[in-house]
């Protein structure tokens, strides 16, 4: 990235919160074009450097650069909607005061994510609201993109459609996320923010986990050739990234074993009678749903499913925004119950909820008094633990101990939620959205504790990576009502749900040409059974090239008008002249329907 002339840059920035030094002597440079992600564990100030990069937090020492005329935008993770009465009106606050009369890109932006455009932001899903502030944030085409966890709250259809936009954006983009597929699709430059030092890397992060453990590896010989202590922190770092591949591949391993035996059990479940099993099947089960249907108004999210889920299960439920996936969750453990069918759940289930909305956290209380009101010590899976080295195992310092939760970011909520739910004694673990805000280093933690969870899970996430790595069978929800459960992984399940669909697409259009074929093949044979032209007839059937070539002219002049840029700074005579092209192409189209019958006519009476 820096060979590059830079549309932006930072250089030697310092920044402190009191005396906690979060940057020191950092240097970025932006290029034209660079879609770069930027990589660091929660409070490693992420997000803060995306706000000193906006202008809008001032470093205490260094330089900020910007070439003139550079337009930036920037997306925080949580963005205040409260002056606004529709959604529509969020995206427009985005144009530039120079361009408040382009409001046609805002119709655009919201039919490419389909965003309900006059809803109320106040009563807006968080998927929704994630949608507008990306909207609000390309509506002013800026030459340097800045996005806080864009892919938070959104379902894979438009997490999709996103990857495309990044893709064909012509300006820079930094980009904060934590999801793996994401970010590898769409990333060209990285810079991976480590203890207050940005290292930069011209490779995207498809390329991180190697480029990251050969710095840190050169990092450690460089530490003990100085005969320095290894920092904890690096150590720990290095463990993970080193030991990161073999651990992968172990419960890759594993993960396929599991998967496999999902197999059989839903054979077996399909070819004996759920009335009358008293089996060993029985003796595990956890819960089991028989034909239950969930409707709110005239909508139905769910239609007669069935499903038994087993000790030792660990299903994903995944599914466009809406699709009812929270509803099926609560159907699951009887937090919610059906309009129709029953569901059942075993005795003596111990369960752990992760909430997505985090409204189990108290923001006044200490991380400490949050996992341990009473005493310093916490029982954790069958035997006590001191709270500050159980916070050790989710990444945070002793000295955060004593910090109170309103202190956190996002991220290390999530992480202090895990701690948490995984502290309770459990043998069902349910997780709703536990990926949101999470680093990269807190996923692998997840991953490798649900490998080493020995009870059930169910678990709701948009995140492909992460499901492919964790998930033994997955609930896919169309919205339309039914429930399908793949044994595989998450990217399989796209792959196949895109083929079903082309192959609909290609069964419609044979669908379509035969039925044409058989109109074209009705009209030849009408035509055999008619007279000659009549003299009106043969006249207009000279006549119609003539009036054809006409009509083609005029539309390549109204094409002609549409590709003016000034036309769009007129939105009455936008829609006057589209209008006018859709009249001129309709009467085109009849002109040549009606010669090409004509013409058929002719030939078959000579």
């Amino acid at each position: 990235m820096a060979e590059k002339t830079p549309i932006f840059a930072l250089k030697n920035v310092h920044l402190s919160f009191g005396t906690h030094s979060l940057f020191q002597g950092l240097n970025i440079y932006v290029g034209k074009g660079d879609k770069i992600c930027l990589i660091g564990r929660n409070g490693s100030g992420k997000s803060t450097l995306l706000k000193v990069i906006a202008g809008q937090m001032e470093p205490d020492i260094g330089e900020r650069f910007v070439q003139p005329n550079t337009k930036i935008a920037y997306m925080p993770q949580e963005e205040d909607f409260s002056r606004y009465t529709t959604l529509k009106e969020v995206i427009l606050s985005g144009l530039p005061d120079s361009h408040k009369d382009e409001t046609y890109k805002a119709d655009i932006l919201i039919d490419a994510l389909d965003i309900s455009a006059m809803q109320n932001p106040h009563t807006a899903s968080g998927g929704e609201r994630k949608k507008t502030a990306l909207a609000r944030a390309l509506i002013g085409e800026p030459d340097l993109l800045l996005l806080d966890e864009p892919t938070n709250h959104l379902d894979i259809a438009t997490i999709e459609k996103l990857e495309k936009i990044i893709q064909e954006h012509t300006g820079a983009i930094i980009i904060i996320s934590h999801d793996r597929r994401f970010l590898t699709k769409i990333s060209n430059s990285t810079i991976w923010l480590d203890r207050g030092i940005a290292h930069l890397s011209d490779k995207g992060y498809a390329s991180f986990e190697e480029w990251q453990e050969q710095i840190i590896n050169q990092e450690i010989i460089e530490q003990k050739n100085l005969n320095k202590r290894i920092a904890e922190e690096t150590e720990w770092l290095h463990k993970g990234v080193t030991a990161r591949r073999k651990r992968n591949m172990g419960r890759l391993r594993r993960l396929q074993q599991l998967r496999l035996e999902r197999k059989e059990q839903i054979k077996q479940t399909a070819s004996v009678n759920l009335q009358i099993d008293k089996g060993l099947i029985q003796s595990k089960m956890i819960t089991e749903a028989k034909k239950i249907s969930k409707s709110f108004g005239d909508r139905t999210l769910i239609q007669d499913f069935s499903i038994r889920i087993l000790r030792g299960n660990k299903i994903g439920i995944v599914g466009p925004n809406g699709a009812g996936k929270t509803t099926l969750i609560k159907l699951l453990t009887k937090r919610l119950e059906p309009d129709s069918g029953s569901v059942r759940i075993a005795k003596n289930l111990e369960e752990a909820y992760f909430d997505q909305n985090r409204i189990s956290l108290d923001p006044n209380k200490t991380l400490w008094k949050t996992l341990c009101p009473e005493g310093d010590h916490i029982f954790v899976r069958g035997h006590f633990r001191h709270v500050v080295s159980y916070l050790k195992d989710f990444l945070f310092t002793s000295a955060q101990a004593n910090t109170p939760v309103n202190a956190l970011s996002g991220g290390e909520k999530n992480r202090l939620m895990l701690a948490v739910a995984l502290a309770k004694p459990s043998n069902f673990l349910v997780l709703d959205e536990p990926t949101n805000d999470l680093d990269m280093d807190t996923l692998d933690l997840l991953q490798e504790v649900l490998d080493e969870y020995e009870g059930t899970v169910l678990i709701v996430s948009h995140d492909r990576d992460f499901l492919d790595k964790v998930a033994t069978s997955l609930l896919y929800m169309s919205g339309n009502g039914t429930v399908i459960e793949h044994v595989g992984t998450y990217t399989q399940l796209l792959d196949n749900l895109k083929q079903a669909e082309n192959k609909q697409k290609n069964t419609n259009r044979s669908e379509k040409m035969a039925k044409s074929q058989n109109t074209v093949a009705k009209q030849e044979k009408s035509c055999s059974n008619k007279n000659k032209l009549t003299f009106t007839e043969a006249h207009l059937l000279k006549e119609l090239p003539t009036k054809i070539d006409k009509q083609t002219i005029l539309v390549q002049q109204i094409q002609q008008k549409l590709e003016q840029p000034d036309i769009y700074t007129d939105t009455e005579k936008l829609l006057t002249t589209t209008r006018q092209l859709h009249q001129a192409q309709k009467a085109l189209e009849e002109l040549e329907n009606t010669w090409l019958e004509l013409q058929i006519k002719a030939e078959e009476t000579n």
